[in-house]
């Protein structure tokens, strides 16, 4: 089958033309510009585009299906030959839903939490070799691609994203997989661009929880109340599952977990990841692993790329990067890290990146997000506010909604550099959060200097 990529370089678009490739596709695709860590992996696979931009020459009648993804625009030239030559043109998660709608499929949603989630319950199902396909918004150790399809494997797990299909197609992801199991771990205001007021937000996943197969199931984060209030209200004929956070305890930086069997220590650390291991443990358990298997397989997992991800440690300093943006996240992920290492000094640096935490209506969501810091730090860029063309945020709007009077904040990425390498991190832990990279920080760099 010949399948074409529009923007064939995003992180999800090239997982999956390297997993159609992996399943025997014939893989084309375009791109006007291509970054590592996708270029040498699609230029490995002799999936790398010869040249860089739209050619509506790639766009020929034995296409089968072309894929479009959201670098693309709506006047995109390849799309505009696609539809006149009347091609069938599929969003990633609707090319997804093609690909596994014989399985089983299983769907793990979530305003925070959801890579988390997948990549425990694969990580236990690798452990137990237990073959399944997947789809997860991180690379994995021990996983070649994000993306995995086979014709022969029963189940296939998905990370449900709520942002848009494609350009095109505007319904959240989540909505076109038509899950048989599913998972929702947190609701908390995301994406404004998109979704302008909370009860918007919140109504995706209810139309989520509908499109739920029949007969099938609800997993669901009870300490959640918008969640909760989503799935009580549902009129859907499904079993609803509630879990909550564990007992735990930490002795010596080390952090316990209560089982049937006694304590265990485990890997992850922090209140919301001990609640995500909940959920994964429910998902697994309907997957067929009995919870004594899932214990055993869990105690080794690590976390996944960029959540909560220790970068450095050296005797008495540490240094974690997140991937946290949203307010819950935020405050989530700097608690964790404080009641982790109580008598350290914690330095939490947050960059603000995305759309909606530079939107000043927003900004106020932040208030007490920094509050468990010793020292917190805030830093955004106003040429990324001017990129992503919206109303300048103020420093002062800024000071006002985090409500801690001796917040720090930083515009210029020099300057911030400047005052993290100029820290004391004896006794320290150090906590980087963002979606970004501070305006270019070399994390190896902050690898040195925790050494």
């Amino acid at each position: 089958m010949r399948t074409h990529f529009i923007a064939i370089g995003g992180a999800a678009m090239h997982n999956l033309a390297l997993a159609l490739h992996n399943k025997g596709y014939q893989v084309t695709g375009s791109d006007d510009a291509i970054f590592e860590p996708s270029k040498s992996r699609l230029d490995k696979k002799g999936l790398l585009p010869h040249e860089m931009g739209w050619f509506p020459k790639n766009i020929t009648s034995d296409i089968e299906a072309i894929i479009l993804g959201m670098h693309a625009k709506v006047d995109n030239p390849e799309l505009l030959k696609a539809q006149k030559l009347g091609l069938k043109i599929y969003s990633y998660p609707e090319f997804l839903y093609e690909q596994s709608k014989n399985k089983t499929r299983v769907v793990i949603g979530g305003s925070h939490g959801k890579t988390t989630i997948t990549s425990m319950i694969l990580h236990v199902m690798h452990f137990h070799n237990i073959e399944v396909d997947y789809m997860v918004g991180a690379q994995l150790e021990g996983f070649e691609t994000m993306v995995h399809l086979t014709h022969e494997n029963d189940f296939i797990v998905l990370e449900g994203d709520e942002y848009l299909s494609s350009p095109i197609d505007r319904r959240p992801k989540f909505h076109l997989y038509q899950p048989n199991i599913a998972l929702i771990s947190g609701i908390a205001w995301d994406h404004i661009n998109v979704f302008p007021t909370v009860d918007n937000y919140e109504e995706q996943f209810a139309i989520f929880v509908n499109l739920i197969t029949k007969g099938g199931i609800i997993v669901y984060n009870e300490e959640d109340q918008a969640v909760k209030n989503v799935v009580e209200a549902t009129q859907n004929t499904i079993r609803k599952l509630a879990y909550q956070t564990p007992n735990y305890k930490i002795v010596n930086g080390v952090t316990l977990l209560e089982t049937p069997e006694g304590s265990m220590p485990i890997e992850v650390f922090g209140a919301h990841n001990l609640n995500n291991l909940a959920g994964a443990k429910w998902i697994c358990q309907n997957m067929g692993v009995d919870e004594a298997d899932f214990y055993e397989a869990i105690a080794t997992f690590k976390g996944a790329s960029k959540r909560l991800e220790k970068i450095a440690e050296s005797k008495n300093k540490v240094a974690y990067k997140d991937f946290a943006h949203s307010p819950s996240k935020v405050s989530a992920t700097t608690k964790a890290v404080k009641n982790q290492y109580p008598d350290r000094k914690l330095i939490a640096c947050l960059e603000l990146h995305t759309y909606s935490s530079l939107n000043a209506e927003f900004l106020k969501e932040y208030q007490g997000a920094l509050d468990a810091a010793d020292i917190a730090v805030v830093f955004y860029s106003p040429d990324a506010v001017k990129i992503k063309q919206l109303e300048e945020v103020t420093y002062d709007q800024i000071a006002q909604s985090f409500q801690r009077d001796d917040l720090i904040i930083y515009t210029n990425p020099k300057q911030f550099k400047e005052f993290l390498f100029a820290q004391n991190f004896d006794n320290a832990a150090l906590l980087l959060m963002s979606s970004g990279n501070y305006g270019g920080l070399d994390f190896e760099e902050v690898k040195e200097l925790m050494g």
